[in-house]
């Protein structure tokens, strides 16, 4: 008993001290919430794309004829130029076409020439005939007789030159067949994969190979509705679609390891038909290939660098989610939080909102430490208060 009343003294004893020296016992201090004052601001923000490159001018190479393919002259992978040679496919056959059709063609004009200069036989005849006629020396009966020859005259040249113009028409077709026999590129581009060997059977439904035109590539992607927004809010009507893409930033691509592509490119087209069932609009940007860098098949990520003026922006950290709302806390002039539904538009940096509707300009809204709020608790504390000031 005597132990338990002496450690109570040298406790008091203790007490009194520390209060003698004027050493204040710890007390429990509030902490107010960062606040942000809502305000208008422009802001430029990235609109990322996932594309696929495509060589504007890519080609499926086909052959017109049918017969033995005899040489491949490129390899996969290899720059060609428009009108070198590609395939070269068996071309006798079509040169034995040619040369038939060209003998039917030299017999039609053989054909042509008797018939004309039986037309002017038969013309002197009725000439003849008709100035006798007129002096009553031949009866009308042998005038009718060379009339009608004449006629008929008239009528085999016609034909002969029908047939003449048949044969030229048959020649043209043999050549033209023989052409095809040599396939040539029809653009400056890039040899895709070849299926075929040199020997196999060809026919107008074989694959030879895809030329990729690389000298300009389409990047094609769908683009949500931002695009639609930021027309509407440009007010741009149809007809000025082409100036609205021309107005457009340049947009960049980077490849799927974030390696960026040197060269800038431009919107060049925009579907004006949304798709039901993804929402969004087929969207093209053509970039330069310069060096070839780019080829068709590339994914990666085109990015739209597009800009808003005059709207209000808060960080990402002050909305709250709760379903399908997104709320905010307001600072009421009574320092405490009520919670507000907003909408909004994602800024595309990583950190911010663009508030379309909820709040206006001069509210004070909480940023940091929202998730620990709730409705009606105090938010901003007199020192707080008199600090920000």
């Amino acid at each position: 008993m005597k132990q338990k009343t002496f450690r109570l003294a040298c406790l008091l004893s203790l007490l009194f001290v520390l209060v003698s020296c004027g050493i204040d016992m710890p007390k429990e201090k509030q902490s107010s919430f960062e606040t942000l004052t809502v305000k208008k601001s422009d802001i430029e923000f990235p609109m990322k794309f996932s594309a696929k490159m495509k060589g504007q001018a890519d080609v499926t190479i086909m052959p017109q004829v049918s017969g033995q393919l005899m040489k491949i002259c490129v390899q996969e992978g290899q720059q060609v130029n428009k009108g070198q040679t590609l395939f070269v496919i068996d071309s006798r056959n079509a040169q034995h076409e040619v040369e038939a059709a060209q003998a039917n063609l030299q017999a039609a004009q053989a054909n042509l020439q008797a018939a004309i200069a039986s037309e002017s036989s038969a013309k002197l005849e009725y000439e003849s005939n008709k100035n006798l006629f007129d002096k009553r020396i031949v009866s009308s009966y042998m005038l009718d007789n060379s009339l009608n020859t004449y006629k008929q005259a008239q009528a085999a040249v016609q034909q002969a030159r029908a047939a003449v113009s048949q044969a030229q028409a048959s020649v043209n077709r043999a050549k033209v067949n023989l052409g095809f026999c040599t396939i040539a590129a029809p653009v400056t581009g890039v040899i895709g994969g070849i299926p075929v060997r040199g020997g196999d059977q060809v026919t107008p439904m074989t694959q030879l190979t895809v030329l990729s035109g690389n000298t300009t590539m389409d990047a094609e992607f769908s683009v949500t509705e931002a695009i639609v927004e930021a027309q509407v809010s440009s007010g741009v009507v149809q007809g000025d679609k082409e100036k609205y893409m021309t107005n457009l930033p340049d947009v960049t691509f980077f490849m799927k390891n974030g390696t960026e592509y040197p060269h800038k490119g431009r919107i060049t087209s925009l579907t004006g038909v949304v798709d039901a069932t993804t929402g969004t609009l087929s969207c093209k940007a053509s970039f330069p290939n310069p060096d070839g860098h780019l080829f068709s098949g590339i994914q990666g990520t085109v990015v739209l660098p597009l800009s808003r003026q005059d709207v209000i922006v808060i960080p990402q950290a002050a909305v709250l989610r709760l379903q399908d709302k997104a709320l905010v806390y307001k600072v009421k002039p009574d320092s405490t939080a009520t919670a507000v539904t907003i909408t909004y538009t994602d800024a595309g940096n990583g950190k911010d909102f663009i508030v379309t509707s909820g709040l206006n300009v001069g509210d004070r809204i909480v940023t940091v430490g929202a998730n620990n709020l709730q409705e009606g608790q105090q938010v901003l504390f007199p020192e707080a208060s008199k600090n920000e000031k």
